[in-house]
């Protein structure tokens, strides 16, 4: 998968442990909007997704985060391969620790059915709901975004960029007919 952009703040030193948490994400169009999670808490948009399990294949991860946190089935033959984003900076967590990511981005379709969130406390507490939007409100709403944890900013800032490149794509290419 080609790498879309990388954000590397160089806030550790070079000796620290690095500590490495992939994920995978997904990009749901349906009509002329796109399924983010919004954070009813924190107010941002995040891609459904999350990290891949040891062991565990980029689409499975894929399928199994966005049912988790959406309650959406993800079509496994709709699953295409838009790009990866690589994200380093200090752990926010763990001292002397790097935080290395690499989220890779993948557009997918769902079945119409939704199903059951299933939550982790943190997401239940940041309160992620499911909501259809506009790229451009998703980008409005992420570009405005700031937060006291600059770990999570970098993250949002990270998830605008990559719903400004959709956009891109899709003037360039159009809105796909299905979702």
């Amino acid at each position: 998968m080609k790498q879309l952009f990388a954000i590397d703040l160089h806030d550790y030193d070079e000796a620290d442990s690095v500590f490495k948490r992939p994920s995978a994400r997904g990009i749901i169009l349906r009509d002329d909007n796109i399924a983010l999670v919004y954070s009813l808490r924190e107010h941002y948009y995040k891609f459904p997704g999350g990290g891949i399990h040891d062991g565990e294949d980029q689409q499975a991860a894929l399928i199994r985060e966005v049912q988790e946190e959406t309650g959406l089935i993800v079509i496994p033959e709709s699953i295409t391969p838009f790009g990866s984003v690589m994200r380093r900076q200090k752990s926010n967590i763990v001292p002397h620790t790097v935080f290395e990511q690499e989220n890779f981005y993948y557009f997918c379709r769902a079945e119409a059915t939704v199903t059951q969130q299933h939550l982790d406390d943190y997401e239940k507490d940041a309160g992620f709901t499911l909501l259809y939007v506009s790229l451009d409100e998703a980008i409005r709403v992420n570009e405005a975004y700031r937060s006291e944890d600059f770990f999570d900013e970098i993250m949002i800032q990270r998830e605008a960029k990559v719903l400004r490149m959709i956009r891109d794509r899709l003037k360039q290419d159009g809105f796909p007919a299905e979702g």
